[in-house]
């Protein structure tokens, strides 16, 4: 399993502020569920994120052995987009929040924030371990 500590605990740090931004407009969003005319918002970042790794592997340079000379990454360069969807339709309630759609996507959300915090903790337990273990 890769280590995400410490080259890359600011990545880690902005992954997790934006799953939690989009946890939180998810919210928002099943909270207006009922609310007419509101239109449900998100916030994707994946692609930025891709694109700020270089690892799209279309025409750029990856990482593919340890070997190679990385590539420096700044973590505030890349930001989520949130949009609403502004596009007004005919048919009444296609317009409105989905229930299953949000939820499905804040059990994604889910899953993939519980990950990376299980991933970010199993590092710091390993760097408490070699700390305690390093008196002896």
């Amino acid at each position: 399993m890769k280590s995400y500590l410490p080259e890359n605990l600011d990545l880690t740090a902005k992954v997790l502020d934006l799953q939690m931004q989009r946890q939180n407009l998810v919210s928002a969003n099943l909270a207006n569920i009922r609310t007419p005319q509101y239109r449900p918002q998100r916030i994707e970042f994946e692609k930025e994120l891709q694109s700020a790794l270089n690892t799209e592997g279309q025409g750029k340079m990856t990482l593919t052995s340890s070997r190679h000379m990385p590539t420096a990454f700044n973590a505030s360069s890349f930001e989520g987009n949130m949009f609403g969807e502004v596009k007004p339709r005919v048919i009444y309630g296609q317009d409105s929040v989905d229930l299953d759609k949000e939820m499905a996507l804040m059990s994604k959300n889910s899953l993939m924030y519980n990950t990376m915090t299980t991933i970010v903790k199993k590092d710091f337990d390993s760097i408490s371990k070699v700390l305690a273990d390093g008196g002896r």
